[in-house]
């Protein structure tokens, strides 16, 4: 058997084999969506991390005697 011949006989079973397996799995837009919702949820929480810590921060009174910070 030739070269030719064993390489046209190992491809074309290796395509009769991936044309049997059905199940290749899910395509990639639904993984895609359910990435842009996780990364959309993450921002969210985020920002509203940022905004309760820039609250509390900004309710802190000034130490009167310090200065502008503990160490002074």
């Amino acid at each position: 058997m030739s070269i030719l011949s064993y390489l046209h006989v190992v491809l074309t079973t290796r395509l009769a084999e991936l044309r049997r397996d059905g199940e290749r799995g899910d395509s990639p837009v639904p993984t895609a969506v359910i990435i842009f919702g996780l990364v959309a949820v993450a921002v969210a929480v985020t920002a509203l991390a940022l905004t309760k810590a820039n609250n509390w921060m900004t309710g802190i009174p000034n130490n009167p005697g310090t200065g502008t910070g503990a160490g002074q």
